[in-house]
C-alpha cells in the first residue's frame, strides 16, 4: 500500500522505518519541505531499495493511508485543510492532546477526544486512532525485551481498521483492535499518565514522546 505521512519528526521516523520494514511505499510530507526532504532521504538510506520519497500535499490524493504524524490541534488543522482530499481515506491519528505549558492536563474536553475532533473536522474521511501509545524510539526497532510493540487500534469504520492492522502486522507490531472511535479518549488519557509518569519513574520520556512534530 502507499502511506503518506505527513510531518516529519520523531514518530514520522518511526512509523516510516516500519512502513518499509512492512514493504510498503512511502511518502513524506512537511510543511517545510526540507525537513521532508530530510527524512525521506535518511530513511531511504537504511532501507535499500526501499520506495519513498518526499512530497508536496497533492500527493495525499494517490495514498492508500494517510498518517497524521504532528500534534494536536496542528492534525486537526490539516486535516480540516485537506477534509476534500481526505474524502474516503483512512487517516491515522496519532496524536495525544497533552497541555504542554504545563504537563497536567488534556486540552480537549471530557467526552471527546483529539480523534473525534480530527473525524469531525474532516467528516469524510474514515479516521482510526493509533501509534499514540507508542514511544518514538522503540517503535523505530518494533521490539522491545524481544517482544513486538502493541499498537492499539480504534474506529468506527471495520474496513479502514483492518487495513491499519494489515499495516501494522506487516511492520512486524502487534495489532489490537480496541472499538470504535470513541476508545481513543481512553487511550489519550492512558498515554498522557505514561508519559507524565516517565520522570518518576526513572526514564526520559523527551528523547521518544509520541506527538512532538
Amino acid at each position: 500500500m502507499i502511506v503518506t505521512i505527513a510531518g516529519a519528526g520523531n514518530m514520522a521516523r518511526g512509523i516510516g522505518t516500519r512502513t518499509l520494514a512492512g514493504g510498503h511505499s512511502l511518502r513524506l510530507y512537511d510543511r517545510t519541505r526540507a525537513k521532508a526532504d530530510e527524512l525521506a532521504a535518511s530513511l531511504g538510506q537504511a532501507a535499500s531499495g526501499a520506495d519513498v520519497a518526499a512530497v508536496d500535499e497533492g500527493a495525499v490524493a494517490d495514498s492508500d493511508v494517510v498518517v497524521l504524524a504532528l500534534p494536536y490541534p496542528a492534525g486537526r488543522d490539516v486535516a480540516a485543510a485537506w477534509a476534500g482530499a481526505l474524502a474516503g481515506k483512512v487517516v491515522v491519528d496519532i496524536s495525544n492532546p497533552v497541555d504542554f505549558s504545563t504537563f497536567d492536563s488534556l486540552v480537549v474536553e471530557p467526552g471527546t477526544s483529539a480523534a473525534e475532533q480530527i473525524a469531525a473536522a474532516a467528516p469524510e474521511a474514515r479516521v482510526v486512532k493509533a501509534f499514540n501509545t507508542t514511544f518514538a524510539g522503540p517503535l523505530a526497532t518494533g521490539r522491545v525485551a524481544g517482544r513486538p510493540l502493541d499498537v492499539f487500534v480504534a474506529g468506527d469504520d471495520d474496513a479502514a481498521k483492518e487495513t491499519v492492522s494489515t499495516l501494522v502486522t506487516s511492520a512486524g507490531l502487534r495489532a489490537l483492535d480496541v472499538g470504535p472511535l470513541r476508545r481513543a479518549r481512553e487511550l489519550e488519557s492512558f498515554q498522557f499518565l505514561h508519559m507524565a509518569s516517565q520522570e518518576r519513574l526513572g526514564l526520559n520520556w523527551s528523547s521518544s514522546i509520541a506527538i512532538l512534530p
